[in-house]
């Protein structure tokens, strides 16, 4: 544990305890290591004995102990094009959630199959826009005589079926870190944009970045009739937001802001744009997870930083720069519980039944589906 200049403890993850904020975790005895080494070694004998025919994705957001087997890190979409850069590669086995191996099916070769080692790992974000659902709000947005004027603009934290609809109706898929484009695009098509499925980087990106105010950001919310908004409230609104929100970023408040700034004086408060508008308006730096990254990569030794993105990453980023004083936004730990369905013995399972000759949990997407879903891909890779 090291202290502020004030004497107030400033705890780097994995390294002390907050009494305060860590009820309920004693637990009488020792706790196993978090890796059995025996799964560890099964894990490099399946995926030695696969040699180059497999090949490892790994989210930022994944366990240490899967990541120890990742042939590459990275976000989401920097995955999925890291595995349509090995052709030769018969398996690609992912490391992250549904949505993510959807994207890699989509971009890689006919030959190329896609693995999830646990179909349970789903993103909560995501599941928050069905196709039905947005197919229901475009046919609202129609019947108010505003669907020709709006550009549909999904994040790729969504399904390869909302990906598609993007691509049928003149839309564009963004990341977090190219969203400003993806919007200066779309506004320069029409008049409006419909942004999936995440408002709060809608909101965000649109206010903060491009100057729009929060009167002309309304959000639809698909369990109410018509969005619960008035013909008068989508003619005025030039950007539709959807309601759904990332279950982990979602989690942080003003509060914790405020928290941390009163423990550590001096820290630097760096969040992820899928935080609420209140929360990134307190922070110090605003960006993706490869910002935040390098964010810290470049920060001087003894800075002290609070950052407010999922805790697997945040940890792993402590541990990364030692010299840094880095700790977790929120006094309460969160993971992202889909996330981290993808453990040890599951990636042993499939690794292990891929070097047996089965092939499990297969993802595949449709042709249709794939096919509108690279259009709107496409544009994104082509945005200036």
């Amino acid at each position: 544990m090291t202290t502020t200049e004030t004497g107030l403890p400033l705890f780097v993850l994995g390294r002390g305890t907050d009494p305060h904020s860590e009820r309920g975790v004693d637990c009488p005895g020792e706790l196993p290591s978090a890796s059995d080494p025996a799964l560890v070694e099964r894990a490099r004998r399946a995926k030695a004995a696969l040699g180059d025919r497999v090949f490892v994705l790994g989210h930022h957001y994944q366990r240490d102990e899967v990541i120890q087997f990742a042939d590459v890190t990275g976000d989401s979409f920097k995955l999925a094009r890291e595995a349509a850069a090995r052709p030769d590669a018969e398996y690609i086995v992912f490391c992250g959630v549904h949505f993510m191996a959807e994207s890699a099916d989509i971009l890689t070769g006919d030959s190329q199959r896609v693995v999830l080692p646990d179909l349970a790992a789903g993103c909560s974000m995501a599941d928050m826009a069905t196709f039905d659902q947005v197919e229901e709000c475009w046919e609202a947005l129609e019947d108010a005589g505003i669907a020709g004027a709006t550009v549909p603009v999904t994040y790729m934290n969504s399904s390869a079926d909302i990906k598609a609809f993007c691509g049928r109706n003149g839309g564009v898929v963004c990341t977090s870190s190219n969203a400003r484009r993806a919007l200066d695009w779309a506004f320069s098509r029409g008049e409006k944009v419909l942004f999936l499925p995440d408002q709060h980087l809608g909101r965000n990106t649109a206010v903060l970045e491009m100057g729009l105010s929060l009167d002309e950001c309304v959000v639809y919310n698909p369990h109410r009739p018509n969005g619960g908004l008035t013909a008068e409230q989508l003619e005025n609104a030039k950007v539709i937001l959807w309601k759904g929100h990332c279950s982990v970023h979602g989690r942080f408040t003003p509060e914790c802001v405020d928290d941390v700034r009163e423990r550590i004086p001096g820290v630097n408060v760096l969040v992820h744009p899928e935080c609420r508008h209140e929360v990134v308006t307190k922070a110090d730096h605003v960006g993706s997870t490869e910002y935040i990254i390098k964010k810290l990569e470049e920060a001087p030794a003894g800075s002290s930083w609070a950052v407010g993105t999922e805790l697997n990453l945040v940890k792993r980023l402590g541990q990364m720069f030692p010299d840094k004083n880095v700790t977790f936004l929120d006094r309460t730990v969160c993971y992202c519980s889909t996330m981290n369905r993808i453990d040890l013995p599951h990636l042993v399972w499939a690794l292990e039944s891929l070097a047996a000759g089965q092939v499990v949990n297969q993802i595949t997407v449709d042709e249709d589906t794939t096919h509108w879903a690279k259009v709107a891909l496409e544009r994104m890779l082509a945005l200036p």
